[in-house]
């Protein structure tokens, strides 16, 4: 896990995220959860990002959901567990943007 003393970048965000989801030490914020709603977002859609992604920007984490048909942008953070601060949808297979 993360020392919550340090400010500094994991080396293995990916892999800390996944250990995080798999032992469900991750909390969603109120403003993620508005998003998950206004897109209408699932919270296995949005782990299953989390936990099979593989391209990543610092903490924002880009992928396709479960069914393939939905690309989300999550940004995370880390203190004692993984802070889910929002998400969005990027679009579905065959959306004009």
């Amino acid at each position: 896990m993360v020392d919550k003393d340090k400010s500094e970048w994991i080396g293995d965000v990916l892999g800390e995220i996944r250990k995080c989801v798999k032992a469900r030490k991750y909390r969603i914020t109120r403003h993620a959860q508005e998003r998950q709603e206004q897109y209408n977002i699932t919270l296995p859609q949005l782990l299953y990002v989390l936990s099979t992604t593989f391209q990543t920007w610092k903490y924002a984490i880009r992928g396709k959901a479960i069914d393939s048909l939905v690309e989300l942008r999550i940004i995370v953070a880390f203190k004692d567990e993984l802070a889910i601060l929002t998400v969005i949808r990027l679009g579905k297979k065959g959306e004009k943007k």
